[in-house]
């Protein structure tokens, strides 16, 4: 039996390459009959290969599955058996002929109720981005001002970092400037000139 693998290159080569060459030939040309006779094959195909996403996964047990799907493609393109160009002229145009325009009817309803989902969704959407924004502002700012709150005067001079004292607090006893040299504070001359006067009289 023929592999998945193997008929996938036979349909995509010979199936799809092929044909798009011969279709830029027909374009290049300006051949009016190729043109036709490649776009109802196109046409054929793309029918084909709707088809064949189903197919492939409910009748890939079939017997000779995959043999059929390649001698299809074959018949399709042989110029002897023109089939792209029967199954055309049967079928698909008189059905698409006959169903026009409720074709076209469901598609513009179609583009229309897509149209208005895809607006009903994107408000949706900016409206849910929206509040997810605004929650999490709102919750930063008052994270932000509990942890604030939680630091006190010592906190703030700890993380200033230069080991400085606090401002209100008073100097401590014994500094440099304040005491003499044995540890007793020095008296301003003022004050020792009165005491010296003090004790003379």
């Amino acid at each position: 039996m023929v592999s998945w693998i193997i008929s996938r290159l036979v349909v995509l080569i010979f199936g799809t390459l092929y044909p798009a060459y011969y279709s830029y030939k027909a374009v290049k040309s300006k051949d009016i009959k190729e043109y036709v006779k490649w776009m109802m094959y196109w046409i054929i195909f793309a029918l084909f290969t709707t088809a064949e996403t189903f197919t492939d996964i409910f009748l890939c047990w079939f017997p000779f599955y995959y043999e059929l799907k390649i001698a299809f493609v074959a018949w399709l393109l042989s110029p002897y058996t023109k089939g792209s160009s029967l199954l055309y002229r049967k079928f698909v145009h008189p059905t698409l002929s006959s169903k026009e325009k409720e074709i076209d009817d469901c598609l513009v309803q179609a583009k229309d109720r897509s149209y208005d989902a895809l607006v009903h969704f994107g408000k949706r959407g900016l409206n849910v981005a929206a509040t997810a924004a605004v929650m999490a502002a709102s919750k930063g700012q008052g994270a932000l001002s509990e942890r604030l709150r939680s630091f006190s005067m010592q906190d703030l001079t700890t993380i200033r970092g230069d080991g400085a004292p606090a401002p209100s607090s008073p100097p401590p006893q014994g500094s440099g400037r304040a005491s003499g040299k044995h540890g007793q504070p020095k008296m301003s001359r003022s004050a020792s000139e009165s005491a010296g006067s003090s004790g003379t009289a």
